[in-house]
């Protein structure tokens, strides 16, 4: 009796992941250049950098937090406690007001501000693209070494046992 194919494992396409690196850099480099020439005081400066990388590690956070408890809903538990829940979003919701609260409230050209404000938020969406795509690669990977082994296991032949 002949064992039906396992199904193949979908994958983005190289065009894709190239495309998301690419505009996960160049939201690095619009901010970076930003806040290289950021004009005021070195405190507001300092302020500004710590709020961008406070908004992209929670960026990450939030997108794990979020992907783990995908399985939650179709069954199986993460453990992931209801405090733990307030502290991924708060810790994001505090690190976007807080910074968008700083960049409002900087005595700085209106240009310069949208400029900071668009590049900022850029970069918020291409690493929420980024952190997504690099998960589903990660569970493909996983996906095709159980298919693998499993495809291993159903070619292996097993003598029966006197």
């Amino acid at each position: 009796m002949a064992t039906p194919p396992l199904p193949s494992v979908q994958r983005d396409s190289r065009a894709w992941q190239l495309q998301v690196w690419i505009s996960f850099g160049i939201a690095v480099f619009l901010c970076a250049v930003g806040l290289a020439w950021l004009p005021g005081e070195p405190l507001e400066q300092a302020f500004m950098v710590m709020g961008y990388v406070f908004c992209l590690t929670a960026v990450f956070g939030l997108s794990k937090f979020i992907r783990d408890n995908e399985g939650g809903r179709r069954g199986s538990s993460t453990g992931d406690t209801p405090m733990w829940r307030f502290v991924v979003w708060g810790g994001f919701a505090v690190a976007m007001l807080l910074t968008g609260w700083g960049l409002l409230g900087m005595d700085i050209n209106v240009t310069y501000k949208a400029f900071l404000g668009v590049s900022w938020l850029y970069l918020i969406t291409t690493a929420f693209t980024l952190a997504k795509m690099l998960r589903d690669q990660h569970e493909a990977n996983l996906r095709e070494a159980r298919l693998q082994g499993r495809r291993d296991a159903a070619s292996i032949d097993i003598a029966p046992l006197d």
